[in-house]
């Protein structure tokens, strides 16, 4: 948990780091630590709505989960911020993986 400890550092001494931040999450997100991925990836997206990654790695978060309604969610969220920020690629990978999460 060596990388863990960095970041939490890092996110204390800047909270307002997105990347920072986003690191972290996904350092939880890998390590299976679901409910604080999610918290950290909450504060990133308040902080920082157009950090377009955040909403979709958070779905994936998600999804894993099996917290497939919140995923759908996060992915509609993660759409209009792509298409806000005009990341046509982010929007492309958001709409496939709502696509294959099937109806809601």
């Amino acid at each position: 948990m060596e990388r863990v400890d960095m970041l939490k550092q890092a996110v204390a001494g800047n909270p307002e780091d997105p990347f920072a931040r986003y690191g972290l999450a996904m350092e939880y997100s890998s390590a299976g630590e679901t409910e604080l991925a999610l918290g950290e990836f909450a504060t990133l997206l308040r902080k920082s709505p157009d950090y377009t990654a955040g909403y979709f790695m958070a779905a994936q978060t998600l999804e894993r989960a099996g917290r497939t309604g919140e995923a759908r969610k996060m992915l509609h969220d993660g759409i209009a911020c792509a298409t806000r920020t005009r990341n046509s690629h982010a929007q492309a990978e958001m709409e496939d993986m709502l696509s294959a999460l099937g109806p809601g």
